[in-house]
């Protein structure tokens, strides 16, 4: 014994790491383990989440993982009792030993080892898999580990329902809705605008008449306001024009929607000893783009509806009015922006006077040309707004170029032209009517001016080549 400890140098982790390390190692090469990988299927692609299904379900992986992490214990334990035993033995050992083992690798190491037996063992080579990207990271003299990716098979819309048979990298078979085109499931021509754009809310004349006389924010449609003329709730001087604009911004905030303006209203004051009265003047802009790309409105003008003016409690020092144009069903449009530019006129009670006399001096430093002053408290816009999936309606412009079938291809273009035919439909009146489906196109799916021209011109073909086709009516082009 004293012989023993004058040889006995400091333990070692050196020791007790070799018997862990072969054991754990094991774990690639026991039967269990490649049991368990011939279980898992080769149909469709796995990601990881599955693979760890598959992992907890396999009861004889299971039992052979928890009796290896039975024997780190065991070994750890023997490990600690030899080396205080041998300790309490040497003489020169200035500190308790350390014992330290190989670090436990997490169950997660192990389903990525399973994915990169999957796909990157090709010609027994062994990569690493990366499931963002799809591919294997191979050895430098093997570039070529990576076999076969099944597809994805999943409960979304465009997911394959299973693999084909012959070529497991390439869809076999689509959800309801999708139509296999080309190994990949693709939205199939929907049965009913429904899919692409909802036109199915109407309002009574009469119910929409009340609610805009109540300016009931259920119908409201909250826009962005903006003017470098006016701030709302202060006073101005109305001798000179004044522009406004309330803006949804559709294609940044609300991509999925486009809108039906059914009413405006704005409250206006004026101090107590204003001669002017406010004439406004109105531009709607559909579908965005430039301010050349509205249309005017002609407000009393025959037949379309004139602004209604309510009476508030005045103040000491102003008058103000609700001012509330109501379009109901006949005249309602599709907006994105509407300009408001306001002039006044002077209020006479001459008969005689005809023409309107609208007041803009000429010399800005004439305080005695003041005839008062205004002030805009609100400015809304009232309707509401529809369903629109832009991503479809560009797959359904696609399968005129590029069908599934000939089928297909005819259902895409009859889809397409009973939605120019329902939009155009809501052009505002005009001695002309206005082709709003090309600005649609141009400005909300984000197309050239050169698409635009060929798909109407498609459409106008097609439509020509159609039993009792109707004869194509002539619009004005709104969007350039």
């Amino acid at each position: 014994m004293k012989d023993l400890r004058h040889k006995w140098k400091c333990p070692s982790a050196c020791d007790t790491r070799q018997p862990f390390i072969n054991d754990r190692d094991e774990t690639l090469t026991v039967n269990e383990f490649k049991a368990f990988l011939k279980r898992l299927p080769t149909d469709r692609f796995l990601n990881v989440s599955t693979v760890a299904k598959f992992w907890s379900a396999d009861l004889p992986l299971q039992k052979r993982y928890a009796q290896l992490e039975a024997s780190t214990v065991l070994v750890l334990g023997k490990a600690q009792k030899i080396v205080r035993k041998l300790f309490t033995l040497s003489k020169r050992c200035p500190k308790q030993a350390r014992i330290s083992l190989p670090r436990e690798r997490p169950v997660g190491f192990w389903l990525g080892t399973a994915q990169s037996l999957l796909y990157c063992n090709e010609h027994g080579v062994l990569g690493t898999f990366s499931e963002e990207a799809k591919t294997c990271t191979c050895p430098v003299d093997q570039p070529t580990c990576q076999g076969a990716i099944p597809c994805v098979v999943g409960t979304s819309p465009n997911s394959c329902s299973q693999c084909a048979t012959d070529n497991a990298t390439r869809c076999g078979a689509c959800h309801q809705g999708n139509i296999l085109h080309l190994g990949s499931c693709r939205p199939s021509v929907g049965a009913s605008l429904d899919h692409y754009l909802n036109f199915d809310l109407d309002m009574p004349d009469a119910e929409v008449k009340y609610l805009l006389q109540r300016l009931d924010s259920r119908i409201e449609v909250h826009a962005i306001y903006i003017s470098n003329d006016v701030r709302l709730g202060s006073w101005f001087n109305p001798a000179w024009r004044k522009r406004m604009l309330l803006t949804l911004k559709s294609n940044k905030n609300k991509s999925n929607l486009i809108h039906m303006l059914m009413g405006i209203s704005f409250q206006i004051c004026s101090t107590k000893n204003s001669t002017l009265e406010p004439v406004p003047v109105i531009y709607v802009n559909p579908f965005g783009g430039s301010h050349s790309e509205s249309w005017f409105m002609p407000v009393n003008q025959p037949e379309f509806p004139e602004w209604e003016r309510t009476r508030l409690d005045s103040t000491p020092n102003a008058q103000c009015y609700n001012w509330t144009l109501s379009l109901g069903n006949k005249w309602k449009s599709f907006f994105e922006t509407v300009h408001i530019y306001l002039r006044s006129r002077i209020v006479t009670d001459d008969p005689t006077v005809n023409e309107t006399l609208f007041y803009e001096p000429l010399d800005l430093d004439d305080q005695t040309s003041n005839l008062g002053y205004m002030k805009i408290n609100t400015l809304k816009v009232f309707g509401y707004s529809m369903h629109f999936d832009p991503e479809s309606i560009k797959d359904l412009i696609l399968q005129l170029d590029y069908p599934y079938t000939q089928g297909t291809q005819d259902a895409a273009f009859l889809m397409l032209l009973e939605m120019r035919d329902r939009i155009n439909r809501l052009s505002p009146p005009a001695p002309q009517p206005l082709d709003l489906f090309s600005c649609l196109l141009r400005h909300r799916l984000k197309l050239s001016a050169g698409e635009v021209a060929r798909i109407k011109d498609s459409l106008q073909i097609f439509n020509s080549k159609l039993p009792n086709a109707f004869p194509e009516p002539d619009l004005a082009q709104l969007c350039s």
